[in-house]
């Protein structure tokens, strides 16, 4: 009795120390997002979308991008890529098979390597593809699954609690580590994804060393923008294999994750379409908008997602040339899902919706449905920039899943809306 007593404080004691966590990065959706845009400033400054449609253009705006908050995109770093290594040919109960390779970035003592890890449905040839970066372990994506953990070894069960999981997905959704692979299987999507820690750790202790390592003659100086490198390297990858339709390439991430999504399409326009889900500042939320996390407070906490200069501008956005509008339009006219929820305050959803207003232009400079001007609650998975909303906090979950679905099937014609 004393045992079982203790372990529940034991518990209690993390649970607490979870939320606290979460808290600071979350705000734990206490409040409501307003849906009124009408009484909010516009995006500013205005884009010159005709300048913006040309090669010029495209090139100033990011340029722009990479010196002021996300530094340099880094062109010709070297990657090295393994061959793919089985880990389950009957994965899922047969319905398709599992494997990973290696993918190192970099020259020399910095190079740094992480594991690429596939699902695809059995047969497959030619099929769309979902690429993510997740938070979690490659172990916590694929549980059960023999997968190299961040050790090296095969992954077991001590890679990842029970319980610490248990608390993760009640604060952060049922999808925040593992992956519905078999939602992806169902709609006939091959499924990929990293563990973005494991190439540039997610610590503002030790990534600016890291990044500075790396041995390129452009090395990243943010981790977003690296991360992003990283999606572009698995690309790399995804597009030479036979079982991937090139045609139809997704790239997914949530929150920070989302952000690197957004930088690695517009520097990699093989993506054809992007799931930017609660990407926040320094993603889809205006930096010029004081509600919600903000700009400043997101860089005094994570330093190293931006470059070193970026604090100047973070300190005053106002001094920012352009605002997150600009970032959304620079990946038209390809498809673009900017996921919400209702309590997700620290991200921002209304300025995000205000962003997307403005950047709707890109798309239909480009002959494209832009963004539905029904309003923060409408949702129509066919536009060219598709805005969605759910109740709840920053997460993801079930109605994500099936919104992201609808989405990607929309885009590739397998199906209905």
């Amino acid at each position: 009795m004393v045992l079982r007593v203790l372990r529940w404080i034991g518990l209690a004691f993390l649970a607490g120390l979870m939320l606290l966590v979460a808290s600071s990065c979350t705000m734990l959706g206490l409040n409501y997002a307003s849906l009124d845009t009408a009484n909010k400033p516009a995006a500013m400054p205005a884009l010159d979308i005709q300048r913006l449609m040309t090669s010029d253009g495209r090139a100033e705006a990011m340029k722009l991008l990479e010196d002021t908050l996300y530094g340099p995109w880094p062109a010709g770093l070297p990657v090295a890529i393994s061959d793919w290594r089985m880990i389950n040919p009957d994965y899922l109960e047969g319905r398709g098979t599992l494997e990973e390779l290696d993918i190192t970035i970099g020259n020399g003592d910095g190079a740094r390597t992480f594991q690429l890890v596939a699902a695809f449905p059995g047969g497959a040839h030619s099929l769309p593809l979902v690429l993510s970066q997740t938070f979690s372990s490659n172990c916590a994506t694929f549980p059960g699954e023999a997968v190299t953990s961040e050790d090296g070894d095969p992954c077991t069960v001590r890679d990842f609690g029970m319980v610490g999981s248990f608390i993760v997905k009640s604060l952060f959704g049922e999808y925040i580590a593992e992956a519905p692979v078999d939602r992806y299987f169902d709609e006939g999507f091959v499924y990929a994804s990293f563990h973005a820690g494991d190439f540039i750790p997610d610590s503002a202790q030790r990534a600016p060393a890291a990044l500075a390592s790396l041995g390129g003659e452009i090395n990243p100086t943010s981790t977003l923008m690296a991360w992003a490198y990283a999606f572009s390297a698995a690309m790399d990858v995804l597009e030479a294999d036979t079982r991937v339709d090139t045609r139809h390439t997704s790239i997914m991430g949530h929150s920070r994750h989302g952000k690197a999504a957004l930088l690695a399409a517009i520097w990699d326009t093989r993506i054809e379409a992007v799931i930017a889900h609660q990407s926040g500042f320094g993603g889809s939320s205006l930096s010029r908008s004081t509600t919600g996390e903000t700009l400043s407070r997101m860089q005094r906490t994570y330093p190293h997602w931006l470059a070193p200069d970026a604090a100047k501008y973070t300190a005053r956005p106002e001094l920012l040339p352009y605002d997150q509008h600009l970032v959304l339009a620079l990946v038209a006219p390809r498809r673009l899902f900017l996921g919400n929820a209702r309590r997700d305050v620290w991200s921002d959803p209304n300025s995000s919706f205000r962003a997307a207003e403005a950047a709707s232009a890109a798309w239909e400079a480009s002959g494209v449905q832009g963004l539905n001007a029904g309003g923060m609650k409408e949702f129509d998975p066919t536009d060219g920039i598709v805005w969605w909303m759910r109740p709840g906090g920053h997460s993801i979950v079930e109605e994500d899943i099936d919104a992201f679905l609808r989405f990607l099937k929309a885009r590739t014609g397998n199906g209905n809306p």
